[in-house]
């Protein structure tokens, strides 16, 4: 079961939902545009539920099957938040918002699920109910879990939730997935190092917080080398470092790093948020400063459950004629994970061709992929939940 004929007949007006989209980008917890874009096209496709306000301005829409017997619920997500990037596209439809760009294609996402909808609403050749979740924020707002603390999982009775991705590098309108841990968990530190200051030229009457700081960066280099198991793939990457001073000859009384790390277990997890505050604080103290460590825990790594995942893999592989089953884990994080750590389920990835960079201000969604992400969503509800 191929592409829909019926999706494909709808790509012009896909593409233009997704362009008007991506023309007016909406951060975290801002997406007000959206959300009533979204909501008022899925009261015009005929849902027979949609709610909005959900987590700030998430929206959820309700599609029942024409049977009911299964009883089967089905939730299946896209996020619509943008990011504060400068977009370097040039493109007609580019950002018009300056410093604001969809820059890792929700707005595409966001309008496959449409696509899906307005087809299941249209059909409805499903036995059970499809919950459409549109979710806010989820580039580092917690989205997911907002969505989770109003209740929705309960309130739709939804049993298992499906996502999809487009991923820049696989080939345009294919379909990859893994059992698994298939993207890592994601944290944050900052690491407050405090000394003494004073001028460049008597160093000797000062606690240098800068060379502090800078041990503490090398000295974290040996988590992931000689603490975490090799067989366990890790990151704990420093990416922010500032003083309190930028004149040349003022010694700084503090610095403070800003770093992330990456894990796909929990016990690796645990490792490396002991190690680090540890090591910092223990590296910072041979030169006589000071560390505060603040380690924040992000999203976990993102588990698709065995049999959903191969759910999702057949509803794929009908779409396209095939799909990549065995793909390697990535190191980027996605809170969809939160959705799989209180349902089973599954998240997808679909090619976006050779594109830019996913967070790239050059990046842009490739509007061909349209018709098989849709197709993918509306082959899961027929094929999860069959008529009989």
């Amino acid at each position: 079961m191929p592409v829909r004929n019926r999706i494909a007949e709808w790509l012009p007006e896909i593409t233009a939902w997704r362009q008007d989209l991506h023309a007016h980008p909406e951060l975290r917890f801002e997406e007000h545009r959206t959300a009533g874009l979204v909501a008022a096209r899925l009261r015009e496709f005929g849902c027979d539920e949609v709610v909005e306000g959900v987590a700030k301005t998430g929206v959820v829409g309700v599609i029942r099957g024409r049977g009911a017997r299964a009883g089967k619920v089905l939730g299946f997500r896209a996020d619509m938040d943008a990011l504060p990037i400068l977009e370097k596209t040039g493109l007609g439809h580019a950002s018009t918002i300056s410093g604001k760009m969809h820059a890792c294609g929700h707005d595409g996402h966001t309008s496959m699920l449409l696509g899906a909808a307005k087809y299941l609403a249209e059909t409805r050749n499903f036995d059970g109910t499809v919950v459409l979740i549109f979710q806010p924020a989820e580039e580092g707002g917690g989205g997911a879990r907002g969505m989770i603390a109003d209740g929705m999982i309960e309130r739709f009775g939804i049993q298992e939730v499906y996502g999809m991705h487009n991923w820049p590098g696989l080939p345009s309108g294919s379909f990859a997935i893994r059992s698994g841990a298939q993207m890592a968990g994601a944290d944050a530190f900052q690491i407050t190092v405090k000394g003494r200051g004073g001028h460049g030229a008597q160093p000797h009457t000062t606690v240098d917080a800068t060379l502090a700081g800078a041990a503490v960066v090398m000295a974290l280099q040996s988590i992931t080398s000689r603490n975490v198991d090799p067989l366990n793939a890790a990151v704990v990457s420093v990416c922010s470092f500032h003083s309190d001073t930028n004149i040349y000859n003022v010694i700084a009384d503090q610095v403070i790093l800003l770093g992330t790390t990456r894990t796909f277990d929990a016990d690796t997890r645990d490792l490396i948020e002991h190690r680090l505050i540890e090591i910092a604080q223990t590296a910072a103290q041979t030169y006589g400063a000071v560390a505060e460590v603040i380690y924040t825990r992000g999203a976990p790594p993102l588990l698709n459950a065995p049999e959903q995942a191969e759910v999702a893999a057949a509803a794929a592989e009908s779409v396209a004629g095939s799909v990549k089953r065995d793909l390697p884990p990535a190191m980027p994080a996605e809170d969809f994970a939160d959705f799989l750590a209180v349902r089973p389920g599954a998240y997808m990835f679909i090619g976006n061709g050779e594109s830019a960079a996913l967070h790239n201000p050059a990046y842009e969604f490739n509007d061909d992929i349209i018709p098989a992400g849709s197709s993918w969503f509306a082959t899961l509800a027929e094929q999860r939940m069959p008529l009989t």
